[in-house]
C-alpha cells in the first residue's frame, strides 16, 4: 500500500514538473514572439524613418542643384510661358522624339527661338534625367555641347529649354525620311569630316577638361545636332553619368544606351568609362563612311550589324 501512495506521488510530482516546465516553455515562446515582434518593428521604423530622410535629402539635392542652376544662369519659365511659345505644343511644331518626351521648335516672347522638350509625366527615370540635365548643363560650356537655356519644373510638368539647332539630328540627314528635304546630298565628304571633328571635341571636352570625366553614355548620331552651318553639337545628357577621376578607372553602373552603340565591354561587364563614349564614336563615323544604320537585321546575319560587317570586310580587303 505504501508502494502504490509513493509510485501515485511520484506520479503527481512528475506531473507537476511537466506542467511546470511547459508553462515556463510556453511563456519563454510568447515572450521571445513578443520581443520578436518588438524588434521587428523598431527595425522598420527605423528603415522607413532612413528611407524618408533619404528621400528628403533627394528632393533638397534636386532643389539645391536647380537652385545653383538658376544662379548660374539658367532661366526658370512657367509652363503658361511654353505652352504658348510652342503654339500649346502642336503636332506642326513637334521636332524630335528623345528618350522621354517630345521636343517642340519654339519661340519665345522676346524672340529667340528655342527647343522644348515636354517631360513624359510618367516613370522616375524621365524624373531622373531632367534633374541630370539641369544640373550637368548648367556647369557644362562648350561650344561643341548643346546649350541649356532654361527649364520648367511647374506641378507635374518637367520641361527643358535648349538652344534651337536649325538642321536637326545628324541621323535626319543621314537616314532622311520620304518627302523630307533633308538629304544625303547636303552632306558631302568636307560636310562629314566637320561633323565628326565638331563632335570629337564635343567628347573631349566632356574626357579631358571636366573633372570627374563626364560620360555622355548615349552618344549617337540622333543626338548629334546641326545649326543653319552644319556646326555639330553634342545632345540629350539624361543617360550622362560622372566618370572615375583615377586614370583607367570605371564606374559600376546598370547598362543603358542604344543597341548599336553601346559598348561590348560595358555591356557585359556593367564597368563604364570614357572608352566606352570613345566605341560609340567610332559607329557614329562607320556610319558617316558607310551611309549605314549601326543595326539593320533585314540585311542578314553577316551585314545586320554594322560594327562586324566592316570588320569582316576589312578582314577580308587584306
Amino acid at each position: 500500500m505504501e508502494e502504490e501512495d509513493g509510485y501515485k506521488r511520484n506520479e503527481r510530482i512528475a506531473l507537476v514538473v511537466i506542467l511546470v516546465m511547459a508553462s515556463v516553455a510556453v511563456a519563454t515562446l510568447f515572450v521571445t514572439f513578443i520581443y520578436y515582434c518588438y524588434i521587428t518593428n523598431k527595425v522598420s521604423r527605423r528603415l522607413n524613418n532612413r528611407k524618408k530622410e533619404s528621400e528628403h535629402e533627394r528632393k533638397s539635392s534636386t532643389f539645391c542643384h536647380i537652385q545653383v542652376a538658376t544662379e548660374q544662369g539658367l532661366q526658370e519659365f512657367t509652363f503658361k510661358q511654353l505652352h504658348s511659345a510652342t503654339g500649346s505644343f502642336g503636332k506642326s511644331n513637334v521636332i524630335g522624339h528623345g528618350a522621354f518626351g517630345l521636343v517642340y521648335r519654339g519661340v519665345l516672347q522676346d524672340g529667340r527661338k528655342v527647343a522644348v522638350k515636354l517631360m513624359d509625366q510618367a516613370g522616375k527615370q524621365g524624373e531622373e534625367e531632367f534633374q541630370v540635365e539641369v544640373e550637368l548643363l548648367s556647369r557644362l560650356h562648350s561650344p561643341y555641347l548643346l546649350s541649356l537655356t532654361g527649364y520648367c519644373s511647374d506641378s507635374n510638368h518637367k520641361l527643358l529649354v535648349y538652344e534651337f539647332m536649325a538642321n536637326g539630328g545628324l541621323q535626319e540627314h543621314l537616314y532622311p525620311i520620304s518627302g523630307s528635304n533633308k538629304g544625303c546630298s547636303k552632306l558631302d565628304w568636307e560636310t562629314r569630316l566637320g561633323i565628326a571633328l565638331d563632335a570629337a571635341k564635343g567628347l573631349e571636352y566632356l574626357h579631358e577638361h571636366v573633372s570627374p570625366p563626364v560620360i555622355h553614355r548615349d552618344f549617337k548620331s540622333s543626338n548629334i545636332l546641326l545649326d543653319k552651318s552644319f556646326h555639330a553639337k553634342v545632345s540629350d545628357f539624361g543617360l550622362a553619368k560622372v566618370g572615375s577621376d583615377k586614370a583607367g578607372g570605371h564606374v559600376s553602373t546598370r547598362v543603358l544606351g542604344t543597341q548599336g552603340y553601346v559598348a561590348p565591354e560595358y555591356a557585359l561587364t556593367g564597368h563604364l568609362t570614357t572608352k566606352s563614349d570613345v566605341y560609340s564614336y567610332g559607329v557614329v563615323l562607320l556610319e558617316l563612311l558607310t551611309g549605314r544604320v549601326p543595326v539593320d537585321m533585314k540585311r542578314g546575319p553577316v551585314e545586320g550589324v554594322l560594327v562586324s560587317w566592316v570588320g569582316i570586310w576589312f578582314l577580308f580587303s587584306l
